[in-house]
Order: structure tokens, then C-alpha cells, then sequence
């Protein structure tokens, strides 16, 4: 009996399993409380548990590992090589005149939110299909245009990734496995089409892109005959501050350095040359579509391999987040709602007026960079929020539910340990831990662009979604 007297008398040290409101109730009596995350596997769902059941039986766990092993290799040994720029109507598999290419997955033009309408209605006024944006608007709802999510054309698109004919594209080659992957130009400001802008300022941007930009960004990797290694300047750029999703400063700086000498060997005027260094110092996010297309790369080889639990896509269209998974094979898309993105906001804006979750950047995090690489970017948390600590805590975090570290790219920060590699929808719905996202926030309206950056998670649904599907697909 005198130890159970000691128990009384002592001051108490809890762990508290579950709702963490009672830890803070515990605190305020002066305990000693540390809160463990935990949820229910599968969140209770016996459907969701019985399938975690079946993926535990040692036949099919071994036909799991050893796809998954098949798919992370596939990731881990891709060599994604920028090797030239050039119009969308030129590359990009199926894209025609009257092609919109979107975020995220499959939506129709009734179902988009303000930003990707914006988005729409100012590509078809700078593709010349309609001469302002109401008759834009018309044109968009009539049938006569198609939609289609940029990922089903070997593309992704940051934001809205509205993507039409003219738009000059990044022309990325996996050495390794051969697939070719595209994303469109950084337009650089805030106020501009993929977050939903769509004035003059951004139409006549755009027109410059097309006439200027691209043709020299094109005529200059004509000169490159190696290209331009993206595995070794991703891995560079990490170790020089960057996450290469939202913080670019260096990747940016490592992008121009290697463009420079081959844009100054074009035929272009001095004047349009200084046009193209200005634009890109005017914002650090040149390079970030680069990394977008850099990662689809990788993950389109790992990509419909039987038995694989591997997540291969995270994409959100602003009403719906999606993901696909290796082992279901082609455009199967897994869906939920989108969600809030929390975060500081840019001066005069509320959290109210933010759009929901948008873009197909989440690619960077589905690679196992941006969120996932946070630790090496603390100054990051200036504009996504939070603090240093939870920058490094996100990046171990992700360890948990992903299955390998990618030897090639890796954290300084953490004892160089590779980036968390290969999202498994299996571990996600066992611990409930979902992936993090580090993004930016546009404004719910059309018109009015980019008003803050933030933090968010895709939802449990779609993971849920996928775990049942491959239930029923691995036997």
C-alpha cells in the first residue's frame, strides 16, 4: 500500500493518448503532461482496418514491398534533365487551339472556383478566342473549349496551372527511363493568371512571355546540347536555403547562372536580353515551376507499377484535392475536399477571403521536397508561418509515412538524411499522419491574385478512398 500512497502524494507525470484538450485540462491542474498524437488505425472504419488486415498477410505484404521497392528505386534513380522550351501546342501530348489545361483533378467549368475561372477566362482573351472576358466566360461554358487536368497531358501547372496553346513550356527528359515532363513559365508577381488575375497587366505580360521570354529561353537551350541537370541543382539549391516549393532564392540564382552564357550567345537585341535578366530578379520564383516539372518527371516512371501503394500524384483544383497511386494504373484519381491553407496573409486580407487549396505544386512534397524539406529552409517560416522547430519537425515527421530517404538529394540540417521518399497510402491511413504542404494562397475571387502563403494537408478521404480501391485491386 505505501507505494499506491507514494502515487497520490507525488506529483503526477502523464501521457495523455487522444483528444489533447484533456492535456491542456491536465496542465492546468499542474500535471506534467506530454500529449501522443494518435488516432484509431483507419480512423475506426472496419472497411479501412480490414483492408490494413489483409496488406498484413505475408503473400501479400511481400508483393507490396516489393512493388513499392520497384517504385521508390524508380523515383530515386530518374535524372530529370531540362533539355529545352518551347509553345505548349508544340510538345505537350494532345493540346490543341481550344485545349485548357488545369490543376488538380478533373473539374468541368460549372464546378471551378473564382481563381481557375479567372485563369481560364484571361487565357482564352491572350490565345485570341474571345476579345474580353465575358465573351471569355461565354465561350468557356458553351462545350466548345476542353478541359482537361494538366497531369493526364504529362504536365503540371502551379495554382490554377491554367495552361492554353501559345504558353511557352520547360521541356524536361528523364535520362533514366525516357518520359518527358512540361509546366509553363513563371510569370513572376503576384497579380497574374495562375492566381486568378486575368486584367490587361496580365494579358500583356503573358504577350511579352509569348514573343519574348519563351523564344529566347528556347533559342538559348538550342545551344545547351547537354541540358541542364535538375537532379544536381535540386540538391544544390537545398543545400544553399531553399525547400524549392514556396523559397527559390537559390534555385533561381543556380537557374539563371546556367541559362546566362547561352542566352547572351542569341540573336536578341540588348534591350530584350536585359528585359529577361530583370524579369527574372524581379522574384525568386523563376525556378520554381522548373522543380514542379523536375519531380513529375520521377514520379510519372514510378507510376503504374502492380501491387505499388506509392503515391505518384497530389493535386489540388481548389473545389477538390486528388491523388493517384503506382499501383493503380492510368488517370484513377482519389478525391476529397479541399482545403483552408493557414497561414500569415499579405497586408489589408482576412483568412476569409482565401481560396481553398489550389495547384499541382504539391508534386514537389509528393517527390519529398517543399514541405517535406523544410529543415532546409528555416527562413521559409517568414512566409508560410510557424517557426524553426516546426520546420525541422515536419521534415522528420514525414519520415513516418514514407518509405525510403532519397540518397541524391538530401538535409543538411538532419545529418544529411535523404529526403522522405515514396508516400504510402498505407502508412497514411494506419497513423492518421498526413502529408505537409507548404503553398501559396490566392484569393477566392477571380481577378485579384495572390494574398498570402501557408501550410496545409491534404484530406483523409482521399487516401481512404485509394487504400479501399487497392483493397480490392491486390490479391
Amino acid at each position: 500500500m505505501s507505494k499506491i500512497n507514494e502515487l497520490f502524494k507525488g506529483k503526477p507525470n502523464v501521457i495523455n493518448v487522444g483528444i489533447e484538450s484533456f492535456k491542456e485540462d491536465l496542465a492546468k491542474q499542474g500535471a506534467e503532461v506530454i500529449h501522443l498524437e494518435w488516432t484509431p488505425p483507419g480512423r475506426g472504419n472496419h472497411a479501412l482496418i480490414a483492408a490494413l488486415d489483409k496488406f498484413e498477410n505475408p503473400a501479400i505484404m511481400q508483393k507490396i514491398e516489393e512493388a513499392n521497392k520497384l517504385a521508390v528505386e524508380r523515383i530515386i534513380n530518374s535524372h530529370p534533365i531540362l533539355i529545352g522550351y518551347d509553345q505548349a501546342i508544340n510538345c505537350v501530348p494532345g493540346m490543341t487551339k481550344k485545349t485548357i489545361l488545369h490543376a488538380g483533378p478533373p473539374i468541368t467549368w460549372e464546378k471551378m472556383n473564382g481563381p481557375m475561372k479567372g485563369a481560364v477566362t484571361g487565357a482564352l482573351v491572350f490565345e485570341g478566342l474571345a476579345k474580353d472576358l465575358e465573351e471569355a466566360a461565354e465561350l468557356a461554358a458553351s462545350g466548345e473549349i476542353t478541359f482537361a487536368p494538366c497531369h493526364e497531358h504529362n504536365c503540371v501547372g502551379s495554382m490554377a496551372g491554367v495552361t492554353s496553346a501559345s504558353m511557352f513550356m520547360h521541356i524536361v527528359e528523364n535520362k533514366t527511363y525516357g518520359n518527358i515532363a512540361y509546366t509553363n513559365l513563371s510569370e513572376q508577381l503576384a497579380k497574374i493568371l495562375r492566381m486568378g488575375a486575368n486584367d490587361q497587366s496580365v494579358i500583356d505580360r503573358l504577350i511579352w512571355m509569348r514573343d519574348v521570354f519563351g523564344p529566347i529561353l528556347r533559342d538559348a537551350m538550342k545551344l545547351n546540347p547537354e541540358g541542364i541537370d535538375l537532379r544536381l541543382m535540386l540538391a544544390q539549391a537545398l543545400h544553399m536555403g531553399d525547400e524549392c516549393h514556396n523559397r527559390n532564392v537559390a534555385g533561381t540564382t543556380l537557374l539563371i547562372q546556367a541559362l546566362t552564357p547561352y542566352i547572351l550567345q542569341t540573336d536578341y537585341t540588348i534591350e530584350q536580353k536585359k528585359e529577361v535578366f530583370d524579369f527574372v530578379a524581379s522574384s525568386d520564383y523563376f525556378s520554381g515551376p522548373t522543380w514542379m516539372a523536375m519531380a513529375k518527371c520521377a514520379l510519372d516512371a514510378a507510376h503504374g507499377i502492380e501491387n505499388s501503394t506509392i503515391v505518384t500524384t497530389m493535386a489540388r483544383n481548389g473545389v477538390e484535392f486528388g491523388i493517384r497511386v503506382s499501383g493503380m494504373p492510368g488517370n484513377t484519381w482519389f478525391t476529397g475536399p479541399a482545403q483552408k491553407v493557414v497561414g500569415p496573409m499579405f497586408a489589408g486580407y482576412k483568412p476569409e477571403d482565401s481560396g481553398l487549396d489550389i495547384g499541382d505544386s504539391a508534386i514537389t512534397e509528393t517527390y519529398g521536397f517543399g514541405g517535406f524539406a523544410m529543415a532546409t529552409a528555416p527562413a521559409i517560416v517568414a512566409l508560410v508561418g510557424g517557426t524553426v522547430e516546426d520546420a525541422i519537425g515536419f521534415s522528420t515527421k514525414m519520415k513516418e509515412i514514407t518509405t525510403t530517404q532519397n540518397p541524391n538529394v538530401t538535409i543538411p540540417l538532419l545529418d544529411f538524411m535523404g529526403l522522405p521518399t515514396g508516400i504510402d497510402v498505407r502508412k497514411v491511413v494506419q497513423t492518421g499522419i498526413m502529408p505537409v504542404i507548404n503553398t501559396a494562397i490566392a484569393h477566392k475571387e477571380a481577378g485579384i491574385g495572390m494574398i498570402g502563403a501557408g501550410i496545409t494537408y491534404p484530406p483523409v478521404e482521399a487516401f481512404e478512398k485509394a487504400m479501399l480501391a487497392l483493397n480490392e485491386n491486390i490479391h
